[in-house]
């Protein structure tokens, strides 16, 4: 198992000799000690991303995209490696984090072709002695900081444009999952990736954050995690005027229409709230059913959660894993005790599962009959396996529920009325839009959020233009 950092090329352990404690959330077992690099160290990532960039820019796009695959194609070789690891840090059942790795291979399969389709553009002049270029350049060195409920697919939806548009990298990953990006990093040498242009930092957030926001080799920041995270990292960077792209929270709405297939809704419902353990900041966190099929889609739907299996990720058979440490699970618990105070109903679950020789972070899948406005669970975002569910009478009382929040990352609705899809679709203020389908996530698609769930785009074309410059050439002949 790779612990040490990735800089230039080279394995690196901290200078002060200090180091952070990586472990299970399933059992508290410590499985590695990871470095808790200096201030110093983290500089110099900067400066191997720096002096790697010249000659990374200046490779062909069909050259940046071989290498690009062949990270991708050891990522395949080892998956079951790599799976496995990422359960043992993270805690998601072995089959998600197997998904994960498939996942995480599609973003760099899909960057490594699209880096040849990065057009420029001719345009009229004005005049006949005159010239119109417009270029589209990599921006440069980029800070990547990634959280810790997808630890791979989170890195490479970001590498894998970045890479593929001539940028180079340094990547810092949460604190609670660092393993898979070490092994990342050390996959991304036996590639060939030239040292230099894909660097991995560990250590104190704060301070690491403060480097990338205030070197002004960095040119770029890409961050995924909470918006009050958002918000420092945004202050911090406004004096350098660092480019940023920022995927925050959620707090998804899953609308269920009298009209709906409710075969449909529920197995959607069951995908969406439970992957990951409902740790993802898109799954469906408050539900809203019409009054005609509320009762039935409760009852189907308590049905269907009494029948997971929660356990350690790596047992077969498991369905939700373990949260990813204390502090989440307290929060899920208060979700759930106030949302009882306030006189909602626990249909299904509702307190921690107590299994022999594991850590206490294990919580029933949780049904809540009776969501009301002054509720935690309709305010924040759970982040666990709590799924709320409060009535309504009509199509705009939804949208405006759904609406209803400071928030705009994903909502799902479910109906079989082609006019009201593609009304409902247009007056939800979400990036992502999951009109019967709760699963669009997807290598190809743009990804990311409105208001408060930040701004810019991953996936696809669109992920290109968040890592390129457009430069104007007015050319006299």
């Amino acid at each position: 198992m790779l612990t040490d950092c990735f800089i230039n090329g080279e394995r690196i352990a901290s200078d002060s000799g200090a180091e952070f404690s990586v472990r299970d959330p399933a059992t508290d077992q410590e499985i590695a000690n990871v470095p808790l690099l200096t201030k110093h160290q983290v500089e110099s990532a900067i400066t191997a991303a720096s002096e790697a960039w010249p000659a990374w820019r200046s490779m062909t796009a069909a050259e940046r995209g071989e290498l690009i695959r062949a990270l991708s194609s050891l990522m395949k070789r080892d998956a079951e490696r790599l799976a496995l690891l990422m359960t043992r840090e993270q805690g998601k059942p072995l089959a998600e984090a197997r998904g994960e790795i498939a996942y995480a291979t599609a973003f760099l399969d899909w960057s490594a072709e699209e880096g040849k389709r990065i057009y420029g553009e001719t345009i009229p002049a004005s005049s006949p002695d005159k010239r119109i270029l417009v270029l589209r350049q990599p921006v440069g060195v980029t800070a990547i900081i990634t959280p810790w409920n997808f630890p791979s697919a989170m890195i490479t939806r970001k590498l894998g444009p970045a890479l593929a548009c001539g940028c180079t990298t340094v990547i810092k990953p949460a604190e609670d999952t660092p393993l898979s990006a070490l092994a990342i990093g050390a996959l991304a040498a036996e590639a060939g990736i030239p040292p230099g242009v894909v660097n991995i930092v560990t250590g104190e957030p704060e301070m690491i954050g403060d480097v990338f926001t205030t070197d002004d080799r960095v040119r770029k920041l890409s961050f995924t995690g909470s918006t009050e995270v958002g918000r420092i990292l945004m202050r911090k960077a406004s004096n350098n005027l660092l480019r940023l792209s920022m995927e925050l929270g959620g707090h998804a709405p899953f609308i269920v229409f009298e009209d709906a297939d409710l075969d449909r809704a529920v197995a959607s419902a069951m995908g969406s709230k439970f992957r990951n353990g409902g740790q993802t900041c898109i799954c469906a966190n408050r539900f809203y059913v019409h009054d005609s099929v509320h009762d039935e889609f409760v009852a189907r739907f308590s049905r269907a959660m009494s029948e997971l299996r929660v356990g350690i990720g790596t047992e077969a058979g498991v369905d939700v894993g373990p949260l990813i440490n204390d502090a989440a699970v307290e929060k899920v618990e208060q979700h759930v005790q106030d949302a009882a105070s306030h006189g909602a109903t626990i249909a299904t679950g509702g307190s921690r599962l107590r299994l022999n020789g594991h850590a206490d972070r294990f919580f029933a899948p949780t049904l809540i009959d009776g969501m009301t406005g002054e509720m935690l669970c309709r305010r924040e975002e759970t982040f666990g396996p709590v799924a709320p569910i409060a009535r309504f009478s009509t199509e705009d009382e939804a949208i405006a529920l759904a609406n209803d929040t400071e928030y705009g990352l994903a909502a799902y609705f479910f109906t079989r009325d082609a006019s009201r899809l593609m009304r409902v679709a247009e007056a939800l203020e979400y990036g992502i839009v999951g009109a019967n389908d709760a699963v669009p996530s997807t290598a190809q698609a743009p990804f990311g959020g409105m208001k408060h769930s930040g701004f810019g785009r991953e996936g696809g074309k669109y992920a290109m233009d968040e890592y390129l410059e457009t430069k104007f050439v007015s050319w006299v002949l």
